[in-house]
């Protein structure tokens, strides 16, 4: 089922939760940190551009990679009502393809965390080294294996509001690391409720897993920081931040 295809409708409402602000300001510290002070930079998995919208304003060139046609559309017509030149691309994490290289490559909000299996993560990570400048950067997060088994579990999260509510009904399988989550979403449209239902899956990863993968890859790791700190990530950490660089290998660009 393809992700996001009703959430869309009323994702930046009901996400209204999030700083995204607080969470731009924290990634562009690390890439101003880690040497991309400026250039081209690839938002994978950007949703409706919220990340990708405040990575611009900072001064970067975007590109936003998304699989859900409706989060992208959403995307696009915010983007246009600020006037921000953002180039924003239909396409899958696991399969995407770019004219050249990007200097760093982010991915935010847990996007990595939909890939299922670890030769498909395995790709990814073999794609992004691919489109990477020689050293260039790529951080992302995920939602940890802490978070999935102590904070969303077996549980039931509810929100009504005036004009849209949501029903997510959780279920971790702690064997497999898959999360799946059922969501009913109520978003009124006119005088009416309309009623959309998704059923979304996601994988717990170690970092232990992340750093193997990425080294097979032909990166090199860097570090990893529990989420908004520069400190190592901790057992209870429900969010961390991966931080990887492509090692300066020429000539590696294919069509």
């Amino acid at each position: 089922m393809e992700a996001y295809t009703g959430f869309a409708q009323v994702y930046d409402k009901l996400m209204d939760n999030i700083p995204y602000e607080e969470w731009g300001s924290y990634l562009l510290g690390l890439l101003k940190e880690y040497g991309v002070k400026d250039g081209l930079v690839l938002d994978m998995g950007c949703g409706t551009g919220s990340i990708t919208e405040i990575l611009s304003r900072a001064g970067y060139d975007m590109i936003g990679i998304d699989n859900s046609e409706d989060m992208l559309a959403a995307a696009i017509e915010k983007a246009g009502k600020k006037g921000l030149d953002i180039l924003y691309l239909l396409q899958d994490m696991r399969e995407f393809e770019l004219y050249g290289t990007v200097s760093a490559a982010v991915s935010i909000c847990d996007s990595m965390n939909y890939i299922m299996e670890e030769d498909e993560l395995f790709q990814v990570f073999r794609l992004v080294n691919n489109y990477l400048d020689a050293g260039g950067l790529f951080i992302f997060d995920l939602n940890t294996p802490y978070k999935y088994e102590e904070i969303l579990a077996d549980n039931v999260i509810a929100e009504n509001r005036e004009d849209c509510a949501f029903i997510w009904e959780n279920y971790y399988d702690r064997e497999s690391g898959i999360n799946e989550y059922d969501l009913s979403i109520y978003a009124k449209e006119e005088e009416l409720f309309r009623r959309y239902q998704e059923l979304h899956y996601q994988r717990a990863y170690s970092l232990e897993t992340v750093k193997k993968l990425l080294l097979k890859a032909g990166m090199e790791y860097v570090a990893a920081y529990d989420a908004f700190t520069r400190e190592p990530p901790k057992e209870n950490s429900e969010r961390i931040y991966v931080i990887a660089r492509e090692k300066k290998q020429e000539g590696k660009y294919y069509q």
